[in-house]
Parts: structure tokens; C-alpha cells; sequence
């Protein structure tokens, strides 16, 4: 139901923008987000937005250097991230429908990012 796309690969200090779009039902009233999952390492947090776009939230890793957005109209949330780092080479994921804190009910597919130093 979640479809994320717009991973690649890209060298330090360079962009991309995570696109993730929803089918089979409207998310206009939950919480989106993205977390993301490096090799070795424990799927953590990565920003989160809540349904009218009011709040915003973000790891202190990705402060400053990412945002996130959403368009309900079009049943999507996206993430600019800029001034990427080899560090935020991962398997980034949306989610939608916060039960509680880190905790969501959908995920979607993963799409992998891979920043070159």
C-alpha cells in the first residue's frame, strides 16, 4: 500500500527526493514518516509529519540537512534530504499510521540510498 521510490546513488554534499505514495486507502488523517535501516545496523528514525503538515519531526542527524513534506491530495509524503553523507547511506522506508511513538502500522517497500565520500 506504501510505495516508496527516488533511492539512488549520489556523491557527498549531493540530493535526492524520496517520493512514497499511497494506494488502497487515504492516510490525509495519520501521521508519514520515513525511518531508514543501515547495513549492520537497527532500523531508526527519521522524520515524521503530522496530517495537516502542522508538525514536523527529525533525528538530529538529519536536522537541517533534510525535509519532509506530504500532499494529501495526492495521498504521498516525500523527503528532500541535501548535503547527503556517507552516514545516510541506508534502506530508507515510509510509514504511515502511527499506533504509538516509533510504532506504525503500514511500512512500504524500502528504497536504498547509497552516498559515495
Amino acid at each position: 500500500q506504501l510505495q516508496a521510490s527516488g533511492g539512488g546513488l549520489v556523491q557527498a554534499g549531493g540530493s535526492l527526493r524520496l517520493s512514497c505514495t499511497a494506494s488502497g486507502r487515504t492516510f490525509s488523517g495519520s501521521v508519514m514518516g520515513w525511518f531508514r535501516q543501515a547495513p549492520g545496523k537497527e532500523r531508526e528514525f527519521v522524520a515524521t509529519v503530522t496530517w495537516n503538515s502542522g508538525i514536523t519531526a527529525y533525528a538530529d542527524s538529519v536536522k537541517g540537512r533534510f525535509t519532509i513534506s506530504r500532499d494529501n491530495a495526492k495521498n504521498a509524503v516525500y523527503l528532500q534530504m541535501n548535503s547527503l553523507k556517507p552516514e545516510d547511506t541506508a534502506v530508507y522506508y515510509c510509514v504511515a499510521d502511527r499506533l504509538r511513538g516509533n510504532s506504525f502500522r503500514y511500512w512500504g517497500q524500502g528504497t536504498q540510498v547509497t552516498v559515495s565520500s
